[in-house]
């Protein structure tokens, strides 16, 4: 058999192993697709350092690189498999058969796919095994032909199966649950942001990010699909009296409205990973209340519907978290967790934010982690007093007149004052924007007088405690990043 010819056998066999996964998986869990567990699988094992170096080098694009460079891989041991099966079927069957048999681990080991999930990667596994047998029989029978007839029906019957098994998939409408849930009032809405919070035509953030803009850093591979009118929250663990809470319960009850900065423990010094709204939902620690808190417990645990695991500090929860339904004023977008979702200001996401929450259990540190602490993450992981410069960018240049503009966090303590220097001269206080909240961020400027040439500009926040945050610079890893922002320009 000739090397293309013997490269198209496994790759069209693997690509119809795949598709078959993918269609049985959309008939018990999507997350069940050999693909996608795989990649999963793949994100639980990295290591914490390559996870940083993947979110700051590639930002929101970290799992479409991902599943890029898995189909790299599987495509270049596909072709390997197929030249090493010239002349006999044997390694291409044995590749076909490792591979299944890495989905099927894969698939049992995901806490986010039932028993039944496994059906997927064994149908891919003999789907695989089958087709690669069957192409190389016809190639091998009709070298001249080249089983080209086969080789397009194997071709079109994976096209089908891929396509139908993503549609199927997605047959859980999510869309028209969120419209059905519509704008989302609050019995007691956050006050309004004043026009003085932010310094927007001066280059910082708008106060209030939109739904569209704000920042995604999580571990799923394919955004959960949950429709309203199915979701339901347990509350359990060491209280009293566990129970079940369902959207409609929510709805019903008196909604409040907080204006919330969140921020991501991967966001380098000077990150983009910090966004603000409005968030509407119910206190959680109304809600831990009637479950009647024992003795003796000091985290909530709160599960995703994907298995996303996060240990809350429960002091924390209980004065400020939140239970969110809606964001800026609708339904809180899919991919931000509808049906709902934790908020909890002060702490970084991977420890308070768990979107797609289906499960919140009251328990201790002792007994629980969650899905980022055995990975080498601080526990409880409060946010670090930090600020950046938005404007000049990095390398850009200015006329002698320079607006210096920025954002500053300390949640929950609030900013107090931000200073910059230049070119490592004296401080100087810059200008602040309204204090909305000591939740959320806060804007500020500095006019600067500056004579032509390379110049750079650093910054640094104190937060209302009087701490002044670090100049040193350490990285995210393992409870956040610290360190001045600094940016070098020229002045024209």
């Amino acid at each position: 058999m000739r090397p293309v010819k013997a490269a198209l056998v496994g790759v069209l066999a693997v690509i119809a192993a795949l598709a078959a996964g993918h269609l049985v998986a959309a008939l018990v869990g999507l997350s069940a697709s050999p693909y996608l567990a795989v990649g999963n699988t793949a994100i639980d094992l990295t290591p914490s350092w390559l996870k940083d170096f993947a979110v700051t080098t590639f930002g929101t694009y970290d799992k479409l690189v991902l599943l890029s460079g898995m189909a790299v891989v599987i495509l270049g041991l596909a072709i390997t498999a197929g030249i090493l099966s010239r002349t006999s079927p044997t390694p291409g069957s044995v590749m076909a058969v490792v591979l299944g048999l890495v989905g099927i681990g894969a698939v049992l080991t995901r806490p986010d796919v039932g028993q039944l999930g496994v059906v997927a990667p064994i149908a891919s596994l003999f789907v695989g095994l089958w087709t690669f047998r069957w192409l190389h029989g016809k190639a091998v029978e009709e070298p001249e032909v080249t089983g080209r007839r086969e080789f397009l029906i194997t071709a079109g019957a994976a096209v089908v199966a891929g396509a139908a098994g993503q549609l199927l998939g997605n047959r859980v409408d999510v869309q028209s649950s969120r419209e059905a849930v519509g704008t989302i009032k609050a019995s007691k809405p956050a006050p309004e942001i004043p026009m003085t919070a932010d310094f927007a035509k001066d280059g910082t953030p708008t106060f209030i990010t939109s739904n569209k803009d704000f920042y995604r850093i999580d571990t799923a591979l394919t955004v959960p699909r949950l429709r309203a009118e199915q979701w339901s929250l347990r509350i359990h663990g060491m209280v009293e009296k566990p129970f079940i809470l369902r959207f409609d319960d929510i709805m019903k009850r008196e909604l409040v409205e907080e204006t919330v900065t969140l921020t991501c423990v991967s966001n380098e010094v000077g990150g983009p990973y910090i966004s603000t709204a409005k968030f509407i939902g119910i206190p959680i620690g109304d809600v831990l209340r009637e479950a009647q808190l024992k003795s003796g417990p000091d985290q909530l645990f709160s599960t995703s519907s994907d298995g996303f695991t996060a240990g809350s500090p429960l002091d924390y929860v209980l004065e400020r978290g939140m239970i969110a339904i809606g964001m800026n004023g609708e339904a809180l977008p899919q991919e931000h967790g509808f049906p709902a979702r934790l908020v909890v200001p002060g702490l970084y996401g991977y420890v308070s934010a768990t979107k797609w929450v289906t499960d919140l259990n009251i328990t201790t540190f002792d007994k629980e982690q969650g899905y980022w602490i055995p990975r080498g993450w601080g526990v409880r992981a409060p946010i670090k007093t930090m600020s950046r410069i938005d404007r000049p960018k990095g390398l850009s240049r200015t006329d002698g007149k320079t607006t210096v503009a920025g954002t500053a966090w300390a949640q929950p303590k609030g900013v107090a004052k931000v200073e910059i220097r230049i070119d490592g001269g004296p401080w100087q206080d810059a200008e602040l924007g309204a204090d909305v909240s000591d939740s959320t961020w806060r804007m500020w400027r500095k006019d600067v007088e500056l004579q032509p040439g390379s110049h750079t500009v650093e910054c640094r926040a104190t937060d209302k405690s009087g701490y002044t945050q670090d100049q040193a610079r350490l990285a995210p890893i393992p409870d956040g990043a610290t360190g001045w922002h600094s940016i070098s320009f020229t002045v024209q």
